[in-house]
């Protein structure tokens, strides 16, 4: 069978002319920066997930750094998270001088185990490379849009007096409530259900931890720009600074696109999980193929084929070559931030230290997953996958 050689990218964002007007509204408006089309982006985020607080951000990294310096985390101290992640749920930890403890994940899926987060805490290992006394927080990361071991997770943390901090950059904004203690934040980056080019949004039900991250977002000033200048007065400039904040406001460029983005979340989701139904149906009973945990409540951000070489001569890699060849764009989600060299380096770590996100490394690619996919290209990327197996399984 002769496919098209036309590439398909691994990741395209689903705009049209909804967005392009609105950027153009705002262009037009003369106001640029946070204003409010950021406010009303904030008030539709916080009714559609029925969160109390909602805080736009220029990126989800800027959202778990306010998350973490808000909960007190500080020099010395050490948050847990998982190996099995984006460089920025670490890295973030470390902008506080504090230091990661890694978890691995579960057997069943690419989110945090729930059972060695306890196993950690209870033993309080001798041999940790560093003192996990001092842990403060937990970040659990909802890999692929699929929800960790929330519940569990939460009760785990509130046993040891810890804060949750979760990474959400995969989840579109959801219905779920988080608990109010808790903080969630989203990423809005091109690649995401809802995008905004860059940025993210942080919710939380607590109103302290709410006002210090707003106050720490825009330099530590005690009023933004919009409010400072929307009203008439002589004494509208007026300011002080409270705190040495950061610049991580998003401004009415990237809202007013998120705006119309949040409008499409369920046409965009359904199109997703119609991508991800043609692919489990054209792959769950191969021998060589694995197909990703899925939910009724996941968002489909990404999704992660596994390739069984334990059984086959085939290895993800060849997958990977053969379907560039073909025109098709894939990613590995995700190279573990332990055999990474900063942090392999830095905590003395080694690749089996945590087994089962090195296995599921080396077993997994992401292949394309967006709503501007059309059936052809959803038929000619399973038939591009089924015709790798045959080819390199029959050497």
């Amino acid at each position: 069978m002769k496919l098209s050689t036309d590439f398909i990218p691994f990741a395209k964002p689903a705009f049209d002319e909804d967005e392009l007007e609105a950027v153009i509204r705002v262009v037009k408006s003369g106001w640029l920066t946070t204003g409010k089309y950021t406010a009303a982006f904030e008030k539709a985020v916080a009714e559609k997930t029925g969160q109390k607080h909602t805080l736009a951000v220029n990126s989800a990294t800027s959202g778990l750094h306010l998350a973490l310096e808000a909960s007190g985390v500080k020099e010395g101290d050490c948050v847990i998270t998982s190996p099995y992640t984006f460089t920025a749920t670490a890295e973030v930890i470390r902008y506080l001088g504090a230091h990661p403890i890694f978890v691995d994940i579960e057997d069943g899926s690419y989110n945090m185990s729930a059972d060695k987060l306890e196993e950690l805490l209870c033993s309080r290992r001798k041999s940790a490379p560093v003192d996990t006394s001092k842990i403060k927080a937990v970040i659990p990361v909802h890999i692929a849009g699929e929800l960790c071991s929330r519940e569990r997770i939460n009760s785990i943390a509130d046993d040891f007096d810890l804060r949750i901090v979760e990474d959400g950059a995969h989840l579109q904004p959801s219905t779920e409530k988080i608990a109010e203690s808790s903080i969630l934040v989203y990423s809005f980056y091109a690649t995401k259900c809802l995008t905004t080019g860059e940025g993210g949004m942080i919710v939380t039900g607590d109103n302290d931890t709410a006002e210090r991250m707003r106050t720490m977002r825009f330099h530590g000033i005690d009023r933004e720009a919009w409010d400072r200048y929307k009203k008439s007065g002589t004494s509208s400039w007026e300011y002080d600074v409270i705190a040495p904040g950061y610049k991580y406001n998003m401004p009415d460029l990237a809202s007013a696109i998120g705006l119309e983005q949040l409008k499409k979340t369920e046409s965009v989701l359904k199109r997703r999980r119609e991508i991800a139904d043609a692919y489990d149906e054209a792959f769950r009973d191969c021998s060589f193929l694995k197909i990703p945990p899925s939910s009724d409540n996941g968002s489909r951000h990404l999704y992660i084929l596994r390739i069984d070489d334990e059984n086959s001569k085939l290895n993800r890699n060849m997958v990977i070559r053969h379907l560039s060849e073909r025109g098709i764009g894939t990613s590995v989600h995700y190279k573990p931030l332990h055999i990474m060299t900063y942090y392999k380096n830095k905590y003395g770590l080694d690749a089996e230290d945590f087994p089962e996100s090195l296995k599921k490394y080396r077993q997994s690619l992401s292949l394309p997953i967006y709503p501007d996919l059309t059936d052809s290209d959803v038929s000619r990327i399973i038939e591009s996958v089924l015709e790798t197996g045959k080819k390199f399984r029959s050497l």
